[in-house]
């Protein structure tokens, strides 16, 4: 280009007349070809977009266009399609608190909420390690549950703490309950007698816990932190989207999260505990979720 407008203006008549435009034109295409090559040569390597690239390799050829058969997998179990999924996409099952895949945390499409984790609380009434020395730890199943949790009715009276007592941020439920983060971002379920609206509840609750404030269980900060950000505070995290017939159609990417920005989030109501703890299961189910309005609004790019 810059040899072209030189000849073209030598051999104008006017040259010496235009000979500043020439220098003017010459020097601005010379900075503008410079900075392109410097920019393009001092990049640091992308190694997140070639694992996203895989990713998006692997859904593409393995996930999109097909939809979940059940038939080969146990209808009772809710976690199937994810299983199906994590097969799809090269993801052996496992309990790890890592990444699955390249350094990505994957999510499936659901109905109405996705989960961060089922991360149960390191200190409890009924755990070893109890918020109270003066107060004798809880049979989970015979004591707590019975105190603070319901009976199902359509389980034919088993005990839960889930659903209506499940504590949430904010506001008391009926069962005198709440859920805070303190001064040091640990996240604490409190219970007081005086906010509790059952009938029954100075028979039912033993004196010794008819307490205002008192703390049925806590998670503290350095252990959920510890397993948030090892799950998505890695690159980020993807999501598989469906149409509405079923059918996997793309993925979506979403940048990595960290403690400071989730504990925020519980803060606000966003993110909450939903409870499915029931007697005879020893699985805590303390599962940490938010809505799919709220996932959705985090994906930052979409294939």
């Amino acid at each position: 280009v810059i040899i072209f407008i030189s000849i073209f203006l030598t051999i104008n008549n006017n040259f010496y007349a235009c000979k500043e435009s020439v220098y003017f034109i010459t020097k601005n295409i010379c900075s503008t070809l410079y900075v392109f090559l410097f920019k393009s040569l001092s990049k640091e390597p992308r190694s997140m977009d070639f694992d996203k690239q895989k990713i998006i390799d692997i859904y593409r050829s393995q996930v999109v266009g097909k939809k979940f058969d059940s038939t080969s997998f146990n209808p009772r179990h809710c976690g199937a399609e994810g299983h199906w999924l994590e097969n799809k996409m090269g993801i052996t099952p496992n309990a790890s608190n890592t990444p699955d895949l390249f350094g990505y945390e994957m999510k499936k499409d659901t109905k109405n909420k996705t989960t961060f984790g089922d991360w149960d609380a390191d200190i409890a009434l009924w755990k070893k390690n109890k918020p109270y020395e003066a107060i004798s730890r809880l049979d989970r199943d015979s004591e707590f549950l019975k105190y603070f949790g319901k009976p199902n009715v359509k389980k034919n009276g088993r005990l839960s703490w889930s659903g209506e007592p499940s504590p949430k941020i904010k506001q008391y439920n009926l069962f005198g309950q709440i859920l805070s983060v303190d001064a040091n971002e640990n996240i604490l379920a409190y219970y007081s007698f005086s906010k509790d609206s059952r009938a029954n509840k100075s028979v039912l609750i033993p004196i010794n816990l008819q307490q205002e404030n008192l703390i049925l269980a806590k998670w503290t900060n350095l252990l959920i932190k510890k397993r948030l950000e090892r799950k998505f505070n890695g690159k980020g995290w993807f999501k598989c989207f469906k149409d509405s017939d079923g059918i996997y159609c793309s993925i979506g990417f979403g940048e990595a999260i960290n403690y400071s920005s989730w504990i925020n989030l519980v803060k606000s109501g966003v993110v909450y505990l939903d409870l499915g703890m029931y007697a005879t299961n020893k699985r805590p189910y303390m599962t940490w979720r938010a809505n799919n309005t709220y996932w959705d609004s985090m994906v930052v790019e979409r294939y």
